[in-house]
């Protein structure tokens, strides 16, 4: 296994059974609320339609699934799978105020041992989870598993600037992200460790290179606020005759 997470998994765990209540409220202030736009963003790219099979992969505090579950309407199902049960806790509370339950299902699994059949859902999305992962190549090589031929798989994810003056401001930037998590909710090292991983993430081109090499066609990426975050999406091949 080829670690892009090099903390321990019970480690990363523990932490997001720490974190799962505050993490609504420090998403919003370590982003700036930008995050809702990015998701926006992507869900106009996403090729969900009412009646779609969605797997929405560490799907944390719900906001992506319960956007999906929207659009896939009474007909469609949307599964989220995530490892911490303190953070589904949050996302069934959630969905639950959103009225949508009878179109989501929550799961705790692994995202690196999808529990599921190949070619299974039409659409799979991971928003800010690939990083957390102990090997995101192992994740999507298991996205192209489980989606179907012909099926859109996609993520949102921090990224790396490439301009100079940009990068520079965005380590500065990063640096101070513990400093306001220790005014806010007190969990110092828990936000330094999500700091590391975005800060020591691939950038966006090498995000796309590690879809392709899982397998994907028609990679396709898009960053925003000059590089901080990307979104990618890509498709699996029809299988030939």
């Amino acid at each position: 296994m080829s670690l892009t997470n090099k903390t321990p998994e019970p480690q990363v765990q523990s932490l997001f059974k720490r974190i799962a209540g505050n993490y609504d409220r420090m998403n919003n202030l370590i982003s700036l609320g930008t995050h809702k736009h990015w998701r926006k963003v992507a869900m106009a790219k996403l090729n969900v339609k009412p009646g779609s099979f969605v797997l929405d992969l560490c799907c944390g505090t719900g906001d992506w699934t319960i956007a999906l579950a929207k659009a896939v309407g009474p007909s469609g199902q949307v599964v989220g799978l995530d490892f911490s049960e303190d953070m589904l806790a949050v996302a069934k509370k959630k969905i639950a105020a959103a009225g949508i339950e009878d179109r989501v299902t929550l799961v705790q699994g692994d995202a690196m041992a999808l529990p599921y059949e190949d070619n299974h859902f039409d659409v799979i999305t991971i928003g800010f989870g690939l990083r957390n992962v102990p090997d995101a190549n192992q994740v999507l090589r298991e996205m192209h598993r489980v989606v179907r031929p012909g099926g859109q798989v996609a993520s949102l994810e921090t990224s790396q600037p490439t301009q100079p003056i940009v990068k520079l401001g965005w380590k500065v930037y990063f640096k101070l992200i513990p400093m306001m998590t220790r005014l806010a909710v007190h969990n110092y090292k828990d936000y330094v460790y999500l700091q590391r991983t975005a800060a020591q993430f691939v950038d966006a081109k090498k995000l796309a290179d590690m879809y392709a090499n899982a397998g994907f066609d028609k990679v396709d990426y898009q960053t925003f606020d000059m590089g901080a975050a990307a979104f990618h999406s890509a498709q699996k091949a029809y299988t030939k005759a």
